[in-house]
C-alpha cells in the first residue's frame, strides 16, 4: 500500500465505497489521517465499519465541518450531466475535491528513494481506445526484459493498493477520462495518448470537454516524455502543443497507418511493419503481422505506443520485439478463444463504442459480427463505409431491431447471445471470423462488458463441445 502522505491528523471524507474508495480510506488511515466514509449502498456502508472506519451521511448539514478534503470515486459525477449533491455541498463548504489518483501521485515518492540507485517511475496511459491493451502490453514488455513493474489504476489493482515500489521499478497506470478530469495531482515520467473518439459525452458536457479531461495528464504536471497518437486531430493538436520544435524528442509521435517523417522521434506501423525514425532516419523495424496477440491495425497502434515506451525507458528493439511475439493479450480484447473447422471466434466485447468497433472489423477479412447492446450518444453513422469484411451481423440486446435496420449490411435480429452465436456458427464457413465486437455498452442485459464477453466465450465453447 502507498500510505497518502501529508494528511497526518487531519480528516478526510471518501464518496463511494468501492475498490477505489475503500482503498483510499486504507491508505488515508495507514498515512496518519482520519478517513470518514459515505456511499449510498448499506452493504458498502457496513463493509468500510468492519474495517474501523467511521461513517457519515456526507448529505447532512454541517457534514463537511472539520473536513480537510473529499476524496470521490471516478464513477460520480462531479459537473456534468450534473454535480452529485454531495460534491456541490463539499465546493459550497470551500472543501477541496480530489480522488485517488491525485493522492497517489503526490504520495508515490518517499524519503526511502535517497538510498536507490535508480528512481521509480510512472507511465500512465489514457485514451478512449487502446488503453487496456496498451498499458498491459508496456507491463508486459517490462516484466519480459527483466525489469520490475507494477500495473495498476483503471486495469490491475488499485493505484493506492500497490506496493511501495523498488530501486529501479517502473508503475504502469491506465487512467480513464473520469480519473484524470478530477486529480489535483499528476505528474508522471512519460504520459500516453493513444486516440480519442466520442465516449462518456454527458459526463464532459461534450467532446471538447472529454479531450480536456484526457489532455490534463500532459498539462497539469507536465511529464519528461509523451508518447502521443497523431491519427487524430486531437493528437496531432496535443503533440504540436508539447513540442517546442520539429526536432523536441520529448514528444514521441505514433500513428497506425501514416508514414510519420520530419526530424523529430517517431514510432509508427504500415502494412503490419513497425517502423522506428529518429532524426530523419529509420532505426529499428518490427513485423508485425505474426504477432497473435495484437491483432489488426489498431492492435498496431497499441504496439507502436508501448514500444515508444519502452525506448523510452532504455529498452533495446530486439528486446521488445521478443516480448511483443509472446504477449498473450487481454480478455475482451481482440481475444482469440477458438478456432474449429477453419473459423476462429474473437471476444472483443471492450468494443463498446462506435470507433472501437470500426477498428475491430478492420482487422479481419470475412467477419460474422456480432453487435448490440445499448446504443450511444451519436448513433452508428461512424461504421458507415466500415463493414466492408462483414459478411453478415447477428444484433444482439433489447433493441437489436432498431439497431439493424442502422447497419450498412446483412442483419439478422437474434436478441440474446446463445441466438447470434448460433447463427453465426451455423452461417460460418472456413476463412470466416466470428468476432463480438457490440459498439455499444452491455448495460441492457449484462452488468458489464466483461459479462457479455464471458457469455459470449460461454456460448462458443459450449457449442463447439457439443459438436
Amino acid at each position: 500500500m502507498i500510505p497518502v502522505q501529508g494528511v497526518e491528523g487531519q480528516t478526510l471524507a471518501i464518496l463511494g465505497l468501492g475498490r477505489s474508495g475503500l482503498t483510499a480510506a486504507r491508505a488515508i488511515r495507514e498515512g496518519g489521517g482520519v478517513a470518514i466514509c459515505w456511499d449510498d449502498n448499506p452493504a458498502a456502508r457496513e463493509a468500510a465499519e468492519g474495517e474501523g472506519f467511521e461513517t457519515r451521511d456526507l448529505k447532512r448539514a454541517e457534514a463537511f465541518e472539520g473536513v480537510a478534503s473529499l476524496i470521490v470515486s471516478p464513477g460520480i459525477p462531479h459537473l456534468y450531466p450534473a454535480p452529485n449533491p454531495v460534491i456541490r455541498a463539499a465546493l459550497q463548504a470551500g472543501v477541496p475535491v480530489d480522488n485517488d489518483i491525485g493522492l497517489f501521485f503526490r504520495s508515490f515518492a518517499s524519503a526511502g528513494w535517497d538510498e536507490f540507485d535508480t528512481p521509480p517511475r510512472v507511465v500512465a496511459v489514457t485514451g478512449s481506445n487502446g488503453k487496456s491493451t496498451t498499458s498491459a502490453l508496456i507491463h508486459h514488455i517490462l516484466e519480459a526484459a527483466g525489469r520490475p513493474a507494477q500495473l495498476a489504476g483503471n486495469i490491475g489493482r488499485g493505484v493506492l493498493d500497490i506496493e511501495p515500489p523498488h530501486d529501479g521499478e517502473v508503475v504502469v497506470l491506465e487512467l480513464s477520462s473520469y480519473q484524470t478530469d478530477l486529480a489535483r495531482a499528476l505528474t508522471p515520467d512519460i504520459a500516453v495518448f493513444t486516440n480519442l473518439s466520442p465516449d462518456h459525452l454527458d459526463r464532459h458536457g461534450g467532446l471538447g470537454g472529454y479531450f480536456a479531461a484526457k489532455r490534463r495528464l500532459f498539462a497539469e504536471g507536465g511529464p519528461d516524455r509523451a508518447v502521443i497518437g497523431v491519427d487524430e486531430d486531437e493528437g496531432l493538436f496535443l503533440a504540436g502543443q508539447l513540442a517546442e520544435g520539429p526536432g523536441d524528442d520529448r514528444v514521441i509521435r505514433v500513428s497506425s497507418g501514416t508514414k510519420l517523417s520530419g526530424p523529430g522521434w517517431s514510432v509508427f506501423a504500415r502494412k503490419g511493419f513497425l517502423s522506428e525514425w529518429r532524426k530523419a532516419r529509420q532505426v529499428a523495424s518490427i513485423d508485425l503481422r505474426e504477432v497473435a496477440g495484437l491483432p489488426g491495425a489498431h492492435n498496431h497502434q497499441n504496439a507502436c505506443a508501448a514500444y515508444a515506451v519502452a525506448r523510452a525507458l532504455g529498452l533495446a528493439p530486439r528486446v521488445i520485439e521478443g516480448a511483443l511475439h509472446s504477449y498473450p493479450g487481454l480478455p475482451h480484447r481482440s481475444q482469440r478463444v477458438a478456432e474449429a473447422g477453419g473459423v476462429v471466434y474473437v471476444n472483443d466485447s471492450k468494443a463498446t463504442n462506435v470507433d472501437a468497433a470500426r477498428r475491430a472489423l478492420s482487422a479481419f477479412k470475412r467477419i460474422r459480427w456480432i453487435c448490440g447492446g445499448l446504443e450511444k450518444e451519436g448513433g452508428l453513422d461512424g461504421l458507415a463505409g466500415e463493414t466492408g469484411a462483414v459478411a453478415k451481423a447477428y444484433v444482439i440486446g433489447r433493441e437489436a431491431a432498431n439497431f439493424a435496420i442502422q447497419l450498412d449490411v446483412e442483419a439478422e435480429v437474434c436478441t440474446t447471445m446463445a441466438n447470434a452465436v448460433s447463427r453465426a456458427m451455423a452461417e460460418a464457413e472456413p476463412g470466416d471470423t466470428v468476432l463480438l465486437a457490440p459498439a455499444a455498452a452491455s448495460f441492457d442485459q449484462y452488468d458489464n462488458f466483461e459479462q457479455r464477453g464471458l457469455d459470449f466465450v460461454a456460448e462458443v465453447e459450449r457449442r463447439l463441445a457439443a459438436g
